[in-house]
Parts: structure tokens; C-alpha cells; sequence
């Protein structure tokens, strides 16, 4: 298979030598970079360590990392592809591969270490997002703040392709949550009503659009102008609403943390 080749659903080597430039350009992963920053809450943390399940090619890392230089930076990924290039974007940083559905095999400093993680567009993707979630909080220091997104809404061709098994709804994350032992603390749909437009938009396009994201060279005009128009339009979005196709959640490793590494969850 060429880079050129449209991946497996999931084979994320080959999605991010794909699909890295396509992504780098959609407008909706800067928006939800946008609302993680909101919720995550390092400003106000003395000394935080980020935990990032997930990690893709690396853009939230990078954009942790120059706003918040002490930062220290732990970014989780299937893909060699992936890390790969969020190494180069983020020297720093340590990018270490990991299937999200086997216990994590990270060097022992890495238990219970993280005061803040991020997992972002991955739960969808998994057959087992609750035994994600467990197999995370081995990671998370008691008490750490977690950030979770999820698309809600309709299913494109596209991201039949890349390996959506599900959409959420609010009460089907919050029971996923709870029932892999973390305590939510907040829990709502974002992006009504530009985000929600865009999302039909890239449904309308069906499988056009999985052929337009591996092209390589300039973007056609159209498509620029598109990206330009939502890029500006997002910023009309609004960030709390019961008809946002984009979840959001931020919920807690208990005080106590995950004594027996998560199978209290189990």
C-alpha cells in the first residue's frame, strides 16, 4: 500500500501518512483544541504533567507545550507514524506507542503520574472505550483532571472510513464514565450552530470527501474558502448547548486515586 492508498479503518500508520496534512487544515480540530485549553485548566496549576491518550501528529502537544513551557508532556499513540511526527513537533515531549485496549506498558514513573489528561476523538474509534478508560487511570495521579471529546450526531462516509464504530450522546459518555470509575464533573454539547453545519457539510460530501483528504499539493479554492469561512464562523460557536454535535467532559481520577490500577472500575 502507498501513502497515496486511502488506510484501513484501523491502520493509523498509514491513516496519518494519509491523512496528516488534511487534518492539520480542518478547522474543527482547532476548535476543539480551543475547548480543551478551556476546560483543561493549567493556568491556574503549579505544576502540571499532561497526559495525552491519543496523541495523533501531535498538535495539542505543541500547543501545550508553547503556552506552558514547564509543562511536562506524556503523549500516547498506536501509530509509529504518528509519534513520529509529534516527536519532531514537540522535541521535548515523550511520545510512546501504546494499544489503548492492553494495559499500558509505560515505564513505571508513568503510574499515577499524570495531574492533567486529554483524550480527544479516540473513544470513538475503539470497540471497548470503557476498557480504555480503565486502562488510562493507571496513569492519572488522584484527584487528576480529565478532558474527554466525542462526536455526537450523524456518521459521515468519512468517518465510516477512518474508523468510527459510534457517536455519543450525553448520557451514553456519562455512563461510560461513571462506569469506568471517574466522577464528571461537567458534561455538554459544544458547536451549535456552525459546528453542527460543518458536520453536515462533510456528511453531504460523502465518499468525495475521503478522496479529497489524501490528495496531495494546494487545496483547491473552494475548498480553502470553505476552511476559511468555518475557521471564522467557529468562533461564533456556542461552547455550552444541549445541540452541540461536539461533547465535551471533564471528570476526576477520585482523590483516593486507582489503588488497585483501575480494577476497582472492572
Amino acid at each position: 500500500m502507498t501513502p497515496l492508498q486511502s488506510p484501513a479503518p484501523d491502520d493509523w500508520n498509514q491513516h496519518w501518512d494519509a491523512y496528516a496534512d488534511a487534518a492539520a487544515l480542518n478547522p474543527a480540530q482547532t476548535y476543539r483544541r480551543k475547548l480543551i485549553f478551556e476546560r483543561l485548566g493549567l493556568s491556574g496549576a503549579a505544576e502540571a504533567r499532561v497526559l495525552e491518550l491519543g496523541s495523533g501528529q501531535g498538535d495539542l502537544s505543541r500547543d501545550i507545550a508553547t503556552h506552558f513551557p514547564k509543562v511536562d508532556l506524556l503523549g500516547l499513540d498506536i501509530s509509529h507514524s504518528g509519534l513520529a511526527i509529534a516527536q519532531k513537533k514537540v522535541p521535548r515531549g515523550t511520545f510512546i506507542q501504546q494499544d489503548f485496549m492492553q494495559p499500558f506498558a509505560v515505564p513505571e514513573r508513568y503510574q499515577r503520574w499524570a495531574t492533567h489528561a486529554v483524550c480527544s476523538e479516540v473513544l470513538e474509534h475503539v470497540a471497548d472505550p470503557r476498557e480504555v478508560l480503565v486502562n488510562a487511570r493507571r496513569c492519572l495521579a488522584p484527584g487528576a483532571r480529565f478532558v474527554i471529546t466525542v462526536p455526537a450526531g450523524p456518521r459521515s462516509a468519512f468517518d465510516r472510513h477512518i474508523g468510527h464504530r459510534r457517536h455519543f450522546t450525553p448520557g451514553g459518555l456519562s455512563a461510560l464514565l461513571t462506569s469506568a470509575g471517574l466522577e464528571v464533573e461537567s458534561l455538554h454539547g459544544a458547536g451549535f450552530p456552525f459546528f453542527n453545519l460543518y458536520r453536515l457539510a462533510v456528511v453531504a460530501r460523502g465518499d468525495k470527501l475521503i478522496d479529497d483528504a489524501t490528495k496531495k499539493g494546494p487545496l483547491p479554492l473552494t475548498a480553502r474558502m470553505t476552511i476559511r469561512a468555518f475557521s471564522f464562523l467557529f468562533g461564533l460557536n456556542s461552547g455550552v448547548t444541549p445541540w452541540g454535535w461536539q461533547l465535551v467532559a471533564v471528570a476526576r481520577e477520585a482523590a483516593t486515586g486507582a489503588e488497585n490500577g483501575g480494577k476497582e472500575a472492572a
